[in-house]
């Protein structure tokens, strides 16, 4: 255990178990790891190297996938769902309404 993950003798266990569990990476994370020579580093600079995507399940990093790029590796990465869309194409947009708010252009 590190000197920072000790807890201060003043400090209730319940408060430093939450500071602590804040700081850890939540099981679920995933991350793509460039598949190059050398020492992981600059992957934003190697676009199209290879990755490996992996993902944290709380204890270690378990291999998910390999991306031919980083463009492939993203979606694999960031898995959230895309949003649906406010306005369907067969519903008109609602107009705005008159008011005075702080972007609104005067009447005059």
């Amino acid at each position: 255990m590190d000197v920072e993950d000790e807890p201060p003798a003043d400090e209730p266990l319940a408060d430093w178990y939450a500071r602590r569990a804040r700081r850890r990476r939540a099981p679920g994370t995933r991350d793509a790891i460039t598949l190059a020579p050398g020492p992981r580093r600059a992957a934003h600079l190697f676009q199209d190297a290879p990755r490996l995507v992996v993902e944290w399940d709380g204890h270690t990093w378990r291999p998910v996938g390999v991306a031919e790029n980083y463009a492939e590796a993203y979606p694999l990465i960031n898995r959230s769902p895309r949003p649906a869309d406010p306005h369907p194409a067969d519903t008109p947009a609602p107009l705005l309404r008159h008011g005075t708010g702080r972007h609104r252009k005067p009447d005059h």
